[in-house]
């Protein structure tokens, strides 16, 4: 295991976007932004750009198992992220390899659907996602349609992504963190811990380019879990980040562009 106690670490589970908005590229460029190191496990290979995804290829889930095993028998992790699944088998293994390293700064986020509308999650992959590795999770970060998936019913207001986030603590997270950049009005969040919710509000960025900012927002939790900031907190400083990286993106491509990942806030 590492020997460094100043060295903060962080590990990436998920799929690689050639387009390097989103996934294991984007997760390394946020941790990088906040003074941790990265290390990842990847599990899907993804062709992509701006336009959309033109092709994904699954890694086997035992050599998932065994990146895992790489990073956590040698380098360990002060927190861990995952993306990216695919398939329940993919699911099942990663589950097996967190509980087995005993990984507690677990922040999932439930990737399902792309920016484009493909999907990135199977269907018989989300149960095992529910069963098997919610449980494990400090937290938890569906945006309103992966939220309804989660609970079972639409989410189309606060109220609602309230109520989704008490269905899915029921599941097992510490914490359920709404995302509803999806809807109407300011770009709200809410936190809720089984008790009480935290609202985080920011202003409504108009633009395309927003590519990655499920991935980069829940990597910078991680990062900052990583740091020794409670859930609260981290998810406050993420929140702040990951809008300043909306504000300034760098517009690149011809269709849904990355943010910024070395955004200042």
């Amino acid at each position: 295991m590492k020997d460094n106690a100043t060295t903060r670490i962080a590990l990436t589970i998920a799929g690689s976007d050639s387009g390097g908005g989103a996934g294991i590229q984007a997760d390394l460029k946020t941790f990088a932004r906040f003074g941790v190191f990265g290390t990842s496990a990847i599990t899907s290979v993804t062709a992509q750009n701006t336009l959309g995804v033109r092709a994904i290829h699954d890694i086997p889930p035992g050599i998932v198992g065994e990146q895992i095993d790489a990073v956590l028998s040698d380098i360990g992790a002060d927190a861990v992220k995952t993306g990216m699944l695919s398939n329940s088998a993919i699911v099942k293994t990663v589950t097996e390899k967190l509980a087995q390293y005993g990984v507690r700064n677990l922040v999932v986020d439930p990737v399902m659907v792309a920016k484009g509308g493909e999907r990135l999650l199977r269907d018989e992959a989300v149960e095992a996602l529910k069963e098997n590795l919610l449980p494990l999770a400090l937290i938890v970060t569906p945006n309103t349609e992966e939220a309804a998936v989660l609970a079972g019913f639409a989410v189309n207001d606060e109220k609602e992504m309230e109520r989704a986030a008490r269905v899915i603590h029921g599941l097992g997270p510490k914490y359920v963190l709404v995302k509803g950049g999806h809807l109407q009005g300011d770009a709200v969040d809410i936190l809720y811990d089984g008790e009480r919710f935290k609202r985080y509000s920011s202003e409504r960025i108009d633009t395309r380019h927003t590519h990655g900012t499920g991935c980069t927002y829940a990597a910078a939790i991680a990062a900052n879990l990583a740091l020794g900031k409670d859930a609260g907190e981290a998810v406050g400083i993420s929140k702040r980040y990951i809008t300043a990286a909306i504000r300034s993106a760098p517009r690149i491509g011809g269709g849904r562009g990355p943010v910024n990942h070395s955004a200042v806030f």
